[in-house]
C-alpha cells in the first residue's frame, strides 16, 4: 500500500511553527502501520522538518497562475511518477476537486479540520454533492463538522458510509496533580473571536481577589491589539508545541472561550490530555473535546470570571476534574491511528471486490432482495439473514432494494385474494419493471409462483437470478422433504443457488445447476461483543431455541430433538451456569434482549436441527462465535476443514460435548485465548462482505479467485 499525504498549501511540516493539520499527519503518521509507506507532501519554508517521509514542493513566483494551482499541479506530476493507492488531502476541497480531475486509480480521501461552509470547494450544496459523489473517504474532525457538511443534503446523505469522525488527538501523559502550580492558561490567537477579550476582563478580576494565582497566555495576533496588563499575567508569545504542552502540564486551569463555532479546539483536548481543569465555551466542535469539564451555556466576561472563581474556591471539584479528565481521556494518537488505519485497509479492501464486480457488468450493481425481512415483528430479527447480506451488497458498492414478501402478503390479504400470494407476485414484476435490476436475490420466498419467475426471465434477459436457503437439508432431518422442495421449486430459473449444506451431500440437486456452499454470514455491525475480554460473564454456557416467533412458544405438534439434547447435557454437566432459552416453557428471546443474554455467557453451544452433515450449521453460530463465545460444533459437521482445534472446539457426541465443556469452564484463559480465535478467523473469513462478493462472483460468473474463499478451498 503506497499513500500520498497532500498538506495545505504553505503549512509548515515543521516543530519549529506547526499548526493542528501538520501535527495531527504527524502524531497519526508516527504510529501507523503504513508508516513505511507514507510520503507527506508539503510547501515548508523553514530548515527544519518532522523526521518522517516528507517532501517538499517548492514553488516559483507565478504572478498568472495561484499557488495552489501550481501547488496541485506540481503534486500531481509526483503522482504520475510514482502512483499512490491512497491520496489523503487534508482541509482544502477545493484541492480534491482538482486531483480528481486527473486521478487515475488512487482513491481519493478528503480531511476535514475546518467549517466545511467556509471553505472553497465545499460552500455550495452542489460542491458538497459532488464530494460525496467522487469522494471514497470523507474524514472530519467532529461531529459538528460532519453536521455542517450536510446541511442541506441531509435525507439523501446524513449514514453515507463514506463519512467517518476522526478527533484530533495527542499523546496522553499522567502528570502529578497535585504538584501542579497555581495558574489558569489561554492559548490561541488573542482576539476576540477566541474570547481572549472575555478572558483577559475576567482574569483582571481573578487576579485582583486571589493574590497567590497568575494567568499564562501563548499566542499571538499582529491583527488585533487587545493587551491586558498585569504583574501576575505572563504573555508568553507563540511557543513551539512541546513548551505549550509543558505549561499544560503545569496549569491548575485552563480556559477555551471561543466565540466563534470552532470545529473542534485542539488546545482544550491538550489541556485536558495534561490534566487540566478546563473550561470551555458551547461553540461549534468544543464540547466535544472533553469529558470532564465546564461548558459554559452563556459565554461573557461575567460567566467565564464565575467558572475559573469557582474552581480556584473548590480545590476538590478541581483536582476531581483534572483527575477525570486524565483518567477518561480517549482523544488519543494510538486511536486516531488505529482508526484512519483501519478505513485505509477497508478502503483498499472494498476496491479490490469493486473492481473484481465491476469487471462483470462495468457498473454498481441494482440488487433486489426477496425475503422475510421482519418488518411487522418491530425490529425483533433486525440482525437476519437477509439483513447482513445486503449489508456485504451495500458495502460493495450495489444499491440493494429491499423486498419483504411475507410483510406484503399480510399487508394484502383480503377476500380475493386469501393468501395475499396473487398481490405478492404482482407487486413484484411492478417493482422489476420500476427498479429494474441486474440481480433478483431470493431467500426462502416461498409464495413467489412458477409462472412469475417464468415472466421475468422471458421480458428481462439481462437479469440474474439466484437464491439462497438456509435451513436444514439432512435426508433424516426435520421438514426434508417440505426443504428439498423449496429449493427445487425455482431451481429452473436460477442462474445460480447457494446453502448453507455442502452441495455434495446432497444427491437430490441437479448436477447441471450451479449449486454452491455458502457459510452463515456473521457482519461487523451484529456481532459488535468480545466476550473473550468480558470478565463480568455471569453464566457459562448459552443457548436459545426461536421457536414460535408469533406466540413466544413451541408450536403445537412439533417436537424438536435439541430440547431433550439440552436437557441431558444439563443433567451431564454439574457445577456449570447455563443461560437457556425457548426450552421447557422458558420464553425465547430475540433482538436486543437476545443480544444483552449473549452478552453475559463465556460459551455458547452451535447444536443444529436434524443429523450433522457436512457443512450444515445453525445461523445461530455467527452470534456465538461472531460475538466472542468460546462455540462447540459437532465434528461430523466437518467444519475442522476451516477451523482448527484452537478457534472451535469439536465433539463427537453428549460425553465428549459436557467434558469440554467442564474443562473450559475452568480454564478461563485457554477460553478467551480460542474464542478470541475463532472469532477473528470467523469475522476474516466468513464475513457479510465476503460472502456477499462471492454470490455476486458466482452468479455473474466474473473474475473469480478460488483461492479467495476459505470455503471454497475444500
Amino acid at each position: 500500500m503506497k499513500i500520498s499525504i497532500l498538506l495545505p498549501y504553505k503549512e509548515n511540516f515543521s516543530p519549529i511553527y506547526a499548526g493542528a493539520v501538520s501535527l495531527f499527519v504527524k502524531d497519526t503518521t508516527i504510529l501507523s502501520k503504513f508508516k513505511k509507506n507514507i510520503i507527506v507532501y508539503g510547501n515548508t519554508t523553514l530548515n527544519k522538518i518532522y523526521k518522517l517521509n516528507y517532501k517538499n514542493i517548492y514553488l516559483k513566483k507565478n504572478i498568472i497562475q495561484s499557488g495552489s494551482k501550481i501547488y496541485v499541479k506540481q503534486f500531481l506530476k509526483y503522482e504520475r511518477d510514482n502512483p499512490s493507492d491512497i491520496i489523503e488531502i487534508h482541509n482544502r476541497p477545493n484541492y480534491f476537486h482538482l486531483i480528481n480531475s486527473y486521478k487515475k486509480k488512487q482513491k481519493l480521501a478528503l480531511y476535514f479540520h475546518n467549517d466545511p461552509l467556509t471553505m472553497t470547494g465545499s460552500r455550495s450544496i452542489a460542491d458538497r454533492k459532488k464530494l460525496l459523489n467522487d469522494a471514497n473517504k470523507i474524514i472530519f474532525n467532529s461531529y459538528w463538522s460532519k453536521k455542517r457538511f450536510l446541511e442541506g443534503i441531509e435525507g439523501l446523505h446524513i449514514n453515507s458510509e463514506k463519512m467517518v469522525v476522526i478527533y484530533q488527538s495527542t499523546n496522553p501523559s499522567k502528570p502529578n496533580i497535585y504538584k501542579k502550580k497555581k495558574w489558569i492558561t489561554f492559548v490561541g490567537k488573542l482576539n476576540r473571536a477566541k474570547g481572549y477579550d472575555l478572558f483577559g476582563k475576567a482574569v483582571l478580576k481573578i487576579l485582583k481577589k486571589y493574590k497567590d494565582w497568575k494567568a499564562m497566555v501563548i499566542g499571538d495576533e499582529p491583527r488585533m491589539t487587545l493587551n491586558f496588563k498585569h504583574k501576575r499575567i505572563n504573555n508568553l508569545g507563540f511557543l513551539n508545541h512541546k513548551k505549550v504542552l509543558k505549561i499544560f502540564e503545569l496549569s491548575s486551569i485552563a480556559v477555551a472561550c471561543s466565540r466563534w463555532d470552532e470545529p473542534l479546539g485542539r488546545t482544550s483536548i491538550e489541556a485536558s490530555s495534561k490534566g487540566c481543569a478546563t473550561i470551555i465555551s458551547n461553540k461549534g466542535g468544543l464540547p466535544e473535546t472533553v469529558t470532564n469539564g465546564i461548558i459554559l451555556k452563556e459565554l461573557n466576561v461575567e460567566t467565564v470570571y464565575l467558572a475559573i472563581k469557582n474552581l480556584i474556591e473548590n480545590k476538590k471539584k478541581r483536582v476531581e476534574l483534572q483527575k477525570l479528565s486524565i483518567k477518561n481521556f480517549f482523544h488519543t494518537n494510538k486511536i486516531s491511528s488505529i482508526n484512519i488505519d483501519n478505513y485505509r485497509e477497508n478502503l483498499l479492501e472494498t476496491s479490490a471486490v469493486s473492481n473484481k464486480v465491476s469487471a462483470i457488468l462495468g457498473k454498481s450493481l441494482r440488487i433486489l432482495h426477496v425475503t422475510n425481512f421482519n418488518e411487522r415483528h418491530d425490529g425483533r430479527l433486525f440482525f437476519n439473514t437477509g439483513r447482513r447480506l445486503n449489508n456485504g451488497f451495500i458495502r460493495l458498492g450495489h444499491s440493494v432494494l429491499e423486498f419483504s414478501d411475507r410483510d406484503i402478503i399480510k399487508h394484502y390479504k383480503s377476500i380475493k385474494d386469501y393468501s395475499g400470494a396473487k398481490s405478492l407476485n404482482q407487486k413484484l414484476i411492478n417493482t422489476v419493471y420500476n427498479y429494474k435490476p441486474d440481480l433478483l436475490i431470493f431467500g426462502h420466498a416461498d409464495l413467489i409462483k412458477d409462472n412469475t419467475l417464468a415472466y421475468l426471465r422471458e421480458n428481462y434477459k439481462n437479469l440474474k437470478i439466484a437464491q439462497w436457503f438456509l435451513d436444514p437439508l439432512s435426508k433424516n432431518g426435520p421438514d426434508y422433504k417440505k426443504n428439498k422442495s423449496r429449493i427445487l421449486d425455482k431451481i429452473n430459473y436460477t442462474d445460480a443457488n447457494f446453502i448453507t449444506t455442502s452441495p455434495d451431500v446432497l444427491k437430490f440437486l441437479p448436477k447441471k445447476k450451479k449449486c454452491m456452499f455458502i457459510p452463515n454470514p456473521t457482519d461487523p455491525s451484529f456481532e459488535v461483543l468480545n466476550n473473550y475480554n468480558n470478565n463480568n460473564c455471569s453464566m457459562d454456557v448459552f443457548f436459545a431455541l426461536s421457536h414460535g416467533v408469533h406466540r413466544g412458544i413451541l408450536k403445537r405438534g412439533k417436537y424438536d430433538e435439541r430440547a431433550d439434547f439440552v436437557n441431558r447435557l444439563v443433567e451431564l454437566t454439574p457445577n456449570v451456569k447455563f443461560d437457556l432459552y425457548g426450552i421447557d416453557n422458558v420464553q425465547p428471546i430475540w433482538a436486543d434482549s437476545f443480544l444483552k443474554a449473549i452478552s453475559n455467557s463465556k460459551m455458547g453451544v452451535n447444536l443444529s436441527r436434524g443429523e450433522p452433515i457436512k457443512y450444515y450449521s445453525s445461523d445461530r453460530i455467527t452470534q456465538l462465535i461472531g460475538n466472542g463465545l468460546l462455540t462447540f460444533i459437532h465434528k461430523n459437521t466437518l467444519y475442522d476443514n476451516f477451523f482448527s482445534n484452537d478457534e472451535i472446539i469439536f465433539y463427537s457426541d453428549l460425553d465428549s460435548l459436557s467434558e469440554n465443556i467442564q474443562k473450559f469452564a475452568k480454564d478461563d484463559f485457554q477460553r478467551k485465548r480460542i474464542a478470541k480465535k475463532g472469532k477473528i478467523k470467523y469475522m476474516k473469513h466468513f464475513n457479510s462482505t465476503i460472502v456477499a462478493e462471492y454470490i455476486i462472483n458466482k452468479t455473474f460468473d466474473g473474475a473469480y479467485k478460488k483461492s479467495r474463499y476459505l470455503w471454497d478451498k475444500k
